[in-house]
């Protein structure tokens, strides 16, 4: 017989307020400690790890205005409000140079018509400033540049060539706009409360542009913090929000100055804040739902532009968003299909193409959204843009990783995970890989130029939450990235070129490929076994669809790396990880923010 646990224990007046007493508030400030021992150092093939602190972040507790829950049933299948662990957006103000990469990536391949596979490298090569790193991790760009390279200033911009979507000229064109309300003299029912640092001023006008800003969610709160600062604990601004959990967010690395920083924050309720935290002042877009009601899973700023955002709601719809446009009401517009022309029986369009509800180049600007895709039925868990600034690889719950020309507003290719839903994905560096981990507890690595799968990593003993390059130890022909999961485990993995072959050509011409003289063999296969007949522009459109969409690739016939490093570096699941010049950061649900020094940063540090 099963027995409920008994049920927590709650003051019926406000928190803070006893019966009599002194209720203790559940609530405390951040903390800070630096744990020693072996079991917080680990050893890799360059030197040993060690870590520097533990920055622990305070849960708030529930609104008063929450009713508790009462007994919490563990096998209670009734819909939970939607969730984050704690997740950081890193910022430096200073343009420090990252290691430089010249490369032949993805852009080359499908853009030039090209064939080139993972073994061959050779031809022009082009230069990324991004280094693989997301615009969370505030670095800034190389300045030295391959004299033969193509910039990304090769790229075109996100809706060039809509009049609507450009910038207004005039006098005051070049200065920064600012959010419309105060958010300290805010009385929005939205949020519950903002206590900024009473020394926040002098603070800022001390501190050097080359210390790291974190911003940080935990539950309903949100957290502005210096780590440069010698209380780095103390936090800068904090803010509460009533009912609503931040589950994500992002900082424009093209607007940044020491006056300004734009920061976008993602919802449970699906609302949007644009928030500018040196001035206090915000703005809240898709305001009760207005746009799409389903939380917020995954926002990010469009490469190179001030103004715009993708968000990635749970419905499985992504929505490009202004900062400074009102919203209205959204209708989708003329459905269109871009990826596939035919769909198999039994299967929702989307499955096999991208259905625009409104595209960048509609007319109609006035208001946001400025375009609006739905991807999946089930829900969008991330997505990140490639370094060239030209392609978008999106992973669901139900499991596949699409590649979409975010430009042309194009699905390019369509892969499924070996089980269960896909949960994190990122570009390597150069944008010749992208990885993925999910639900089946492994990591995986597609080539871009081959359109196929090439490795899987095993080493997590449960979900994979965040998978992320080391730019710092990546160069053109070997790569380090890590991995962090809900069992609480650190991985790091190593692997190059010469360790990842094709696959065999059986399995490439099943893919479809342009030059296998198999593809249309698989069609009409398929054609025998389903009993339907189809005419020539019917097979013609299948064997696209072929090529957009590739099947699940058999464990035997892919390579399966072993990490180099697997510790345990949490009691929590784990779920976000970054690399900085110096360190690896970690946070888990709970709030730890953990940081291990690289070999030798420890010295170099002490030493200056």
């Amino acid at each position: 017989m099963f027995v409920l646990p008994p049920p927590p224990r709650y003051p019926s007046g406000q928190y803070g307020a006893g019966l009599g007493h002194a209720v203790p508030m559940i609530e405390t400030n951040n903390t800070i400690s630096n744990p020693e021992g072996p079991e917080w150092q680990f050893l890799v093939g360059e030197g040993q790890y060690v870590l520097k602190e533990d920055l622990h972040l305070a849960t708030p507790p529930p609104h008063p205005s929450e009713a508790p829950v009462i007994n919490p049933n563990p096998l209670a299948t009734t819909p939970q409000a939607a969730t984050a662990g704690t997740r950081l957006s890193l910022l430096n103000l200073e343009a420090r140079a990252i290691p430089a990469f010249t490369f032949k990536g993805f852009a080359d391949a499908t853009l030039a018509g090209s064939s080139s596979s993972i073994t061959d490298q050779s031809g022009k090569d082009r230069y990324s400033t991004e280094g693989g790193m997301s615009s969370e991790d505030g670095r800034g760009t190389s300045t030295s540049e391959p004299p033969t390279s193509v910039t990304l200033a090769s790229a075109p911009a996100f809706g060039e060539g809509n009049a609507l979507l450009t910038q207004t000229s005039g006098k005051d064109a070049t200065k920064k706009k600012k959010p419309k309300n105060n958010m300290t003299k805010s009385n929005s029912s939205f949020i519950s409360r903002v206590i900024v640092n009473e020394s926040l001023a002098r603070k800022l006008a001390d501190r050097s542009n080359d210390g790291l800003f974190v911003f940080a969610n935990i539950n309903r709160a949100f957290q502005w913090l210096d780590l440069s600062s010698p209380s780095k604990q103390d936090y800068l601004t904090k803010i509460l929000f009533t009912k609503a959990h931040c589950l994500c967010h992002d900082v424009n690395l093209v607007t940044k100055s020491p006056a300004h920083i734009d920061v976008i924050m993602g919802f449970s309720t699906g609302e949007v804040i644009w928030w500018e935290p040196i001035s206090q002042r915000y703005t809240r877009l898709n305001k009760n739902g207005v746009i799409n009601s389903t939380p917020v899973s995954k926002i990010k700023w469009i490469p190179g532009s001030e103004n715009l955002f993708l968000a990635g709601h749970m419905d499985g719809s992504l929505v490009v968003y202004d900062k400074e446009k009102d919203d209205a009401p959204f209708i989708p517009e003329d459905e269109q299909t871009n990826g596939s022309e035919t769909v198999p029986e039994g299967q929702s369009s989307h499955d096999y193409a991208i259905l625009i509800n409104k595209s960048v180049h509609s007319k109609n600007q006035k208001m946001n959204p400025v375009a609006a895709w739905k991807l999946s039925n089930q829900r969008i868990n991330s997505f990140s843009f490639s370094p060239d600034r030209r392609h978008l690889a999106v992973v669901c719950e139900d499991g596949t990783l699409r590649i979409i020309d975010y430009l042309k507003e194009e699905l390019l290719d369509l892969y499924h995970s070996y089980y269960g839903g896909l949960s994190c994905v990122c570009w390597s560096p150069d944008a010749k890989y992208v990885l993925t981990g999910g639900q089946d507890d492994l990591i995986s690595i597609w080539s871009m130029a081959d359109s196929a799968l090439v490795a899987r990593c095993q080493g997590h003993h449960s979900f994979v939450s965040d998978v992320a390059f080391d730019p710092w130890r990546c160069d053109d022909r070997n790569y380090r990235f890590g991995s962090v999961g809900e069992d609480g485990r650190l991985c790091l993995w190593d692997f190059g070129v010469g360790m990842l072959h094709r696959p065999r050509a059986q399995s490439t011409a099943q893919r479809g490929s342009v030059s296998s003289p198999l593809a249309l063999q698989r069609t009409e296969s398929g054609q025998a076994s389903t009993g339907h007949t189809k005419s020539d522009e019917s097979l013609d459109s299948e064997l696209g669809d072929d090529m957009v969409k590739h099947p699940v690739e058999p464990r035997a016939r892919i390579p399966m790396l072993p990490p180099v490093l697997n510790k345990s570096v949490d009691t929590h699941p784990t779920h976000w990880l970054a690399f900085t010049e110096d360190a690896i950061m970690t946070s888990c649900k709970s709030g730890h923010i953990r940081t291990w020094l690289r070999p030798g940063a420890e010295h170099n540090k002490t030493s200056s």
